[in-house]
């Protein structure tokens, strides 16, 4: 029995590594490492065009994410326009995690506006999706001087009722996450991870290529998994000790969100942003869940615009963007 569990063990540990190595030739890092004081974090820089009417743009993804979410869904559109920063944020992708402080959305801030600093930005419209929104709200309170405005699209920012998925508390303790990630995480990740991501994007039809294009199975390597579970598993009582302090937040956001979120509750989270920041407004999406990224794409670009100071109707914008989700929804078969 115990040569059998051995040898289990062992062939566990072995297809984790292979499979991670799978992955990560699958999808090869496309941004540049920067040391930013003792670790490095990795980003995609792409530079404004001659013809550029926009602001540089800093893109944060959310939660089991990496860079290629947001290029995926931002870069070909903007191109041109503005210098773009894409980052992985620290412990994502192929940035190094860095410190424990770094297991907050403030440190992870503060890894940013280094980059940023190392990068040649010294100001930028900071577009933060689901998770990312609390590192965006951070940055807005702790480096205000750096920032334009902010586009929080279904942004994670405000205390929950409830608590975590029962693996984000699992796989953030110290030895049983270890064994987990290692063990159990490559395997069944493998076989859920298109279900998955159908869901994040319920009720709207995820994209063909999302998964391909997303670079999703990076999050699957166990150092990834496990940064990426502390993360969450320390995001509420964050939230809770920091969210009395959004109304210190000066500069100007854009706060755009679905009815039909399956994954952030808007309305505790994005009417509370709007509750707590003076200078914002709201967009309602009717029909839209956890990704109005892909599925209002151009309603987002079109907040970057108004932040940027650009005349944009956002409330007519987004009827337009209900309609033609309806109108996607109808031709389902």
């Amino acid at each position: 029995m115990l040569i059998a569990i051995s040898a289990l063990t062992a062939a566990a540990f072995g297809f984790t590594a292979w499979q991670a190595a799978q992955i990560e030739r699958r999808f090869p890092n496309l941004g540049t490492l920067t040391d930013i004081g003792g670790y490095s974090l990795n980003a995609l820089q792409v530079h404004a065009g001659a013809d550029a009417d926009l602001p540089p743009i800093v893109f944060v993804h959310g939660a089991s994410g990496n860079l290629r979410d947001q290029e995926t869904a931002f870069l070909a559109p903007l191109k041109g326009r503005a210098e773009l920063l894409f980052v992985d944020r620290p412990g994502h992708g192929y940035s190094e995690r860095g410190g424990p402080q770094n297991d907050f959305p403030d440190g992870q801030a503060d890894a940013i506006d280094k980059l940023m600093e190392r990068r040649g930005i010294d100001k930028a419209i900071i577009v933060g999706h689901s998770f990312g929104g609390a590192i965006a709200a951070s940055f807005a309170l702790l480096h205000p001087e750096k920032v334009i405005g902010t586009v929080f699209l279904a942004a994670a920012t405000h205390p929950w009722p409830g608590g975590i998925d029962w693996h984000y508390r699992l796989t953030s303790t110290p030895v049983l996450g270890w064994l987990f990630s290692q063990l159990l995480v490559m395997p069944a990740g493998m076989l859920l991870l298109d279900a998955g991501t159908r869901s994040v994007f319920a009720p709207n039809a995820r994209r063909a290529a999302y998964a391909q294009d997303g670079a999703t199975a990076l999050v699957l390597r166990p150092q990834n998994f496990r940064d990426n579970a502390r993360d969450v598993a320390n995001l509420l009582a964050y939230v809770e000790r920091v969210s009395p302090r959004y109304s210190d937040i000066k500069t100007p956001a854009v706060i755009i969100t679905g009815d039909s979120d399956p994954v952030v509750l808007a309305n505790i989270h994005s009417t509370g942003l709007k509750r707590d920041l003076k200078h914002s407004e709201l967009v309602w999406l009717k029909g839209v869940g956890h990704k109005p990224d892909y599925v209002a794409t151009d309603l987002a670009i079109a907040a970057i615009e108004k932040l940027a100071g650009k005349d944009r109707d956002l409330q007519a914008l987004a009827r337009v963007v209900e309609a033609r989700v309806a109108g996607e929804k109808e031709s389902q078969p």
